[in-house]
């Protein structure tokens, strides 16, 4: 029996394809609200470019902060549409990627890098602009080359767990991770949320959006709403 700490999985078990693609063009917000507000990567953890998107089944990494040899792997055995995801532990020292495996991840057909951890050669990935890349930041100092770490098992990214086949969603917003056993029913709630949106957004244009909501729950949390000027 293999040991935590190092080993790798060769195979997940991905999502329905069909499923994963109605996740794309949702935004990770409204996918977020149905899940609590919670499932999402850290701020820190944000797009190269703010109109690069992601979505596909996490193919999970997890390695020792400041080094990407299980990175390397991982880029070797993920299939096309997969998002590799990386638990670097929040280590800002090293760069886990550059252009190079960018380039090459691009060339397999992978769907997207989400880094908890940083990356570096930031001109060259923003110009070839071929693959969606998220990360907490940039650095010249490269990785190192030493191991140990994991893939495909169940990881932390930016505070939240992912687990291999889970589905990630990444926009100018930033990253969600929707559990696969629920991803069903928050893709409808989210579909709903949606097309609510759309509605409000025509109400505001039309000057008869329903604000009375607003005082209605101030109340409720016992805030005296005073018609005067205060007097000090």
């Amino acid at each position: 029996m293999s040991l935590p700490g190092n080993r790798i999985y060769t195979r997940i078990n991905r999502p329905d394809p069909d499923l994963v693609a109605a996740f794309r063009g949702q935004a990770t917000p409204n996918i977020a609200d149905n899940m609590s507000r919670m499932f999402c990567a850290c701020s820190a953890i944000s797009p190269v470019l703010p109109d690069m998107k992601l979505c596909g089944p996490a193919f999970t990494v997890k390695v020792n902060p400041g080094d990407n040899l299980f990175i390397h792997k991982a880029l070797d055995l993920a299939q096309p549409g997969d998002i590799v995801v990386v638990d670097g532990q929040g280590d800002p020292t090293n760069a886990l990627i550059g252009e190079i495996m960018v380039r090459y991840a691009a060339s397999r057909g992978i769907g997207g890098l989400v880094l908890d951890g940083t990356m570096r050669d930031y001109d060259g990935i923003a110009a070839f602009g071929a693959l969606p890349v998220f990360s907490r930041g940039y650095t010249p100092m490269g990785p190192y080359k030493n191991g140990c770490g994991e893939i495909n098992t169940v990881i932390a990214c930016g505070g939240a767990v992912v687990r291999p086949g889970d589905i990630v969603v990444g926009d100018a917003d930033g990253v969600v991770f929707i559990p696969v056993q629920d991803a069903r029913h928050v893709l409808a709630a989210t579909q709903a949320i949606s097309a609510k949106e759309k509605q409000i957004f025509a109400d505001i244009k039309a000057g008869c959006y329903d604000r009375t909501w607003v005082d209605a729950k101030l109340r409720q949390t016992g805030t005296d709403i005073v018609d005067d000027v205060y007097q000090f």
